[in-house]
């Protein structure tokens, strides 16, 4: 199986929602309806394709970044008939060696315990502590008074007009 592999290489968002709808199955959080264009072009430092020798799209990952010197690896998608044949850690590789080249100093990613052996083995990632709040599952209450909470430690009244 010959892949080629291109740093922001061109790509249609209906074969990409294909591609993270057989990565992710039911578990994947976008639309079907996603504008992956719009999206990955407003907030990328970069993306990655691998394409087969039919040129389908079997994987992708976009780079997100805080414009200076971090960046993060969002979606590491793989097509179920591309995987276990080194396509994920290849996109990885084209991704750090980008982001090494964009004067980024750290490169972070957040995965599924049972993906450990990919990105800590295969990858080279550290393990790190980290932490996510899931905000589709607060109630409106909960997350307004967490705002509220912060922005009184902050010393900033979201209501005050600028």
């Amino acid at each position: 199986m010959t892949n080629s592999f291109e740093w922001r290489g061109a790509f249609e968002g209906a074969e990409v929602g294909l591609l993270h709808a057989d990565s992710f199955g039911s578990v994947g959080d976008t639309a079907p309806e996603t504008d992956w264009q719009s999206m990955v072009l407003g907030h990328s430092l970069g993306w990655v394709t691998a394409r087969d020798e039919d040129r389908r799209l079997v994987g992708f990952v976009n780079v997100i970044w805080d414009g200076a010197s971090h960046a993060w690896l969002q979606d590491v998608m793989v097509s179920s008939s591309a995987r276990h044949h080194g396509v994920g850690t290849r996109l990885v590789a084209i991704a750090r060696g980008a982001c090494t080249r964009a004067g980024c100093a750290w490169l972070h990613v957040d995965f599924a315990e049972n993906l450990v052996p990919f990105y800590v083995g295969a990858c080279g990632f550290q393990p790190t502590a980290a932490g996510l709040i899931r905000l589709d599952q607060l109630d409106e209450v909960d997350q307004l008074d967490e705002i509220d909470q912060l922005d009184q430690v902050a010393g900033f009244d979201r209501f005050e007009s600028p």
